[in-house]
């Protein structure tokens, strides 16, 4: 079973940046699509961005689009969430899944064909 592991959140003032990380062990990322979610307070889980298998990234929350982009490692085995610009409304625990359903070229912002999950890390984005 592929194990997801977030790192790299904190807090930060408005206007700054973030990079999560989520790295994987007991399988290579390049066999999934990779996507990043974020669930804020009193709010449900929302798909942000994702990696397919074939290296095609997609933006699905047009607050986030100019601002924040995925990437991957294949080196390091891990995927990265670059954050810019970070607003008070970009507070939420980040999580990163994993799909080995999504075709190679498809992504998708729906959680429910995301099987693996990382524990999620804390992004507060306040002055």
């Amino acid at each position: 079973q592929l194990q997801l592991v977030e790192s790299g959140g904190g807090l930060v003032q408005p206007g700054g940046s973030l990079r999560l990380s989520c790295a994987a062990s007991r399988g290579t990322l390049d066999n999934y699509a990779i996507g990043w979610f974020r669930q804020a307070p009193g709010k449900e889980r929302e798909g942000i961005l994702c990696k397919s298998m074939a290296g095609f990234t997609s933006t699905f929350r047009e607050s986030v689009k100019g601002r924040f982009s995925i990437s991957g490692d294949n080196t390091k085995n891990t995927v990265y969430l670059q954050m810019n610009s970070l607003k008070p409304e970009d507070t939420a625990v980040y999580y990163c899944a994993a799909s080995a359903s999504l075709r190679s070229s498809l992504c998708s912002a729906d959680a429910r064909l995301f099987g693996s999950w990382g524990q999620g890390t804390q992004v507060t984005v306040s002055s």
